[in-house]
């Protein structure tokens, strides 16, 4: 056990039952949280922000949420990658270059979560989503510059050196956050790739859900062997079903975007996972 002391179980003294709340409403409402949350997180990101706050509500210990909330969120991202195949097998040769990166990110998060207190990233959420959604919104011109200083007109032209070295530190770097926490990691992605290479918003969204389906598996995997007492099993399956079931929703409505619908809505559910985090957390 990698804490000083276990954490709190739900219904002790430290972490009391919301007994004014129907266990049928509570199942309720986390199915009903775990499908918005897989849904928007194949479309944009930020998932997390929907189910987190809705297991605190219930009572959940912060460490027993985050770490249930990461293995049950997975199969929303399987299902979701799955509606986006076609895209992700258009750009399989990037893709295979950056899931080891994501695969040790997610690990070394996972593993800084055991050890370290969940303020530490917590504190630099808020600059984080801003961070990505500046770069969500200024990719369109800054892609257009790229193109025209190199003399290409393909979107989906290669990256220069240096946009290439930076895709692969940003996504070693956002795959440790999401190990550790998650929240809006697939904003960051975007605005990331977005910012960096040439390639178009859907196919980006394709890679973004693969890579943070990655990062949460692997999370997952970390936390049922390093802390298995730490995973509240019934929340897992809970979160799971409803995250599968809006995975596959979120793609189907996802695809149909256009790249600059797609641009706004992440902007918009963005600023409004921004908002929840400033102001309501």
């Amino acid at each position: 056990m990698l804490w000083a002391s276990p954490p709190p179980v739900r219904g002790s003294a430290s972490c009391p039952v919301r007994e004014d709340i129907p266990r049928v409403l509570e199942v309720l409402v986390i199915l009903a949280a775990a499908f918005w949350a897989g849904m928007i997180n194949v479309v944009v990101g930020s998932g997390t922000l929907v189910t987190f706050p809705t297991l605190l509500l219930f009572g959940y210990p912060p460490i027993v949420a985050n770490i249930s909330n990461s293995i049950g969120i997975v199969g929303g991202g399987l299902s979701g990658s799955w509606g986006y195949r076609r895209e992700i097998a258009a750009n399989k040769r990037l893709l295979l270059r950056l899931l080891p990166l994501s695969v040790l990110g997610g690990l070394a998060g996972a593993l800084l979560l055991l050890v370290l207190p969940p303020e530490a990233f917590q504190a630099i959420v808020p600059a984080l989503i801003v961070l990505g959604l500046v770069m969500v919104a200024v990719a369109p011109r800054v892609q257009r510059a790229a193109a025209a200083k190199g003399g290409q007109t393909a979107p989906d032209a290669a990256p220069s050196r240096r946009r290439a070295l930076l895709l692969l530190v940003g996504i070693g770097l956002l795959g440790v956050y999401g190990g550790y926490f998650g929240a809006a990691q697939g904003i960051l992605i975007v605005g990331l790739m977005s910012l960096v290479t040439m390639e178009s918003l859907q196919r980006i969204n394709a890679i973004k859900n693969v890579l943070t389906t990655v990062v949460n598996g692997v999370a997952a995997l970390t936390f049922m062997v390093a802390a298995p007492e730490s995973i509240d099993w019934t929340v897992v399956l809970l979160i799971a079903v409803g995250a599968t079931l809006g995975g596959l929703v979120g793609a189907r409505v996802g695809r149909r975007l256009s790249p600059l619908t797609l641009r706004i809505t992440i902007l918009v559910i963005g600023t409004l996972a921004l908002v929840r985090i400033v102001f309501f957390s």
